[in-house]
């Protein structure tokens, strides 16, 4: 098959054609153009795949202790009928579990030491059907017995009161006892009967669990202050909760997973968007320094543009010979970055722990970023529009240098050759 002249040429003066100085440093900046197109198309897959990964890893982690919804009563009180309120919520087809829970913030002491905690009533047989920590983890919330006032504490929450399983731990919650000398807040010996492990640093430092009959004993409440669901999809939670709001009976307020760490969700996606604008500017930097290629190349090429015109080529074929040289150099770059970040994206727990450990650091405190390992999520929805922006950006820069080749006057340009 007869391949077009222009994309002989195109991808001919792609490579320099002849090997003279001045063809050679054109090659040059020609490779440079390639290699900052390739490194800024990686460079967006790499950072787009880690915060696409950090988010789900973080989202995973929180809803294996937090619900998709949770169904409440007004002030923190109890559920006046929380059968009926879970019959009601199973009634939607968009929920799979249900389970009853108290919620109530507490101090926790041991010694000298104090913590404050959010303190969460459940019940061992229903809290699988809600969270994943039940699944993970089943024998730590087995033992939690009702009347037995027995507690689980999260693994950082138990490392910073110094406590291990077997030891007690005073409770102070805020319900207080009315006393001549005033209200006094009350105060129960617990024992530790496990530690979980969520993987979120958040809950392990200040989530404790307890049987909810205890949690009501010692709150005083005459039921559970709540209900929560889990649903088929996760991402459907604010629309369920929408509907359930509307359906449900009784002064109730039903909030999902979303809106509990909205701030957080909502700060990472506007960074997200961010760091794409900002990251696309590199690769758009690159791209345009096709333009100092295509025109040096133009110049240095001035002579075979006019015998190319002599011999009978239309304005139109010169523009697409230096077009396909400045598309080659995009499609190579953006082909290139793509394969280097999809390859560094997909390999991302393995090479990140390799330099933390050359350069003995952490680039993930737990403590700060909720988790410690390096995730990565490369997504289809934001790799095709990378790769697409790149070949755009490219054959934009290409324009300008082809139109001036194409308007060559070829009486002009033979004049001193």
């Amino acid at each position: 098959m007869q391949i077009p002249y222009e994309l002989a040429l195109g991808w001919r003066y792609t490579r320099a054609g002849r090997a003279t100085r001045r063809n050679g440093f054109i090659s040059f900046i020609s490779g440079a153009s390639m290699l900052g197109i390739a490194l800024g198309v990686a460079a967006l897959i790499i950072v787009l795949s880690v915060m696409n990964g950090f988010q789900k890893e973080v989202r995973d982690r929180m809803l294996s202790v937090v619900s998709h919804i949770e169904i409440l009563a007004p002030g923190g009180a109890a559920l006046p009928d929380v059968a009926r309120t879970m019959a009601e919520a199973r009634a939607n087809p968009n929920v799979v579990g249900a389970a009853p829970f108290v919620a109530a913030q507490a101090l926790l002491a041991r010694g000298e030491e104090m913590k404050g905690v959010l303190l969460r009533g459940i019940d061992p047989a229903l809290e699988g059907d809600v969270t994943d920590l039940a699944a993970a983890q089943p024998e730590v919330l087995q033992q939690l017995q009702p009347g037995q006032f027995r507690i689980v504490l999260g693994l950082e929450l138990a490392r910073q009161l110094g406590v291990r399983v077997g030891d007690r731990v005073t409770l102070i919650v805020p319900s207080g006892q009315v006393t001549p000398a005033g209200v006094l807040p009350r105060l129960k010996q617990m024992e530790v009967a496990g530690i979980f492990h969520s993987g979120h640093y958040e809950y392990d430092a200040a989530l404790a669990l307890l049987h909810h009959e205890d949690a009501q004993r010692l709150l005083r409440l005459e039921g559970p202050t709540g209900v929560r669901l889990k649903l088929k999809d996760l991402h459907q939670a604010p629309a369920v909760a929408h509907e359930l709001a509307q359906t449900l009976s009784g002064p109730v307020r039903v909030r999902d997973w979303t809106q509990q760490n909205k701030t957080w969700f909502a700060a990472v996606q506007v960074e997200k968007r961010m760091m794409f604008i900002i990251l696309t500017l590199i690769v758009a930097v690159a791209a345009f320094n096709l333009v100092s290629t295509l025109v040096m190349t133009v110049q240095d090429k001035r002579a075979d543009i006019a015998i190319l015109r002599t011999l009978g080529a239309s304005p139109a074929s010169i523009m697409g010979v230096f077009v396909v040289q400045g598309a080659m150099v995009g499609v190579i770059g953006t082909l290139a970055g793509l394969l280097l970040g999809l390859a560094v994206a997909c390999n991302i727990d393995v090479i990140v722990p390799a330099i933390e450990q050359a350069l003995h650091t952490s680039f993930l405190p737990q403590d700060i970023y909720l988790i410690s390992q390096m995730p990565s999520d490369p997504q289809a929805s934001d790799i095709v529009p990378i790769g697409l922006i790149s070949l755009l950006l490219a054959f934009v820069a290409t324009l300008y240098p082809s139109w001036r080749a194409s308007s060559v006057n070829p009486a002009e340009a033979l004049r001193y050759e």
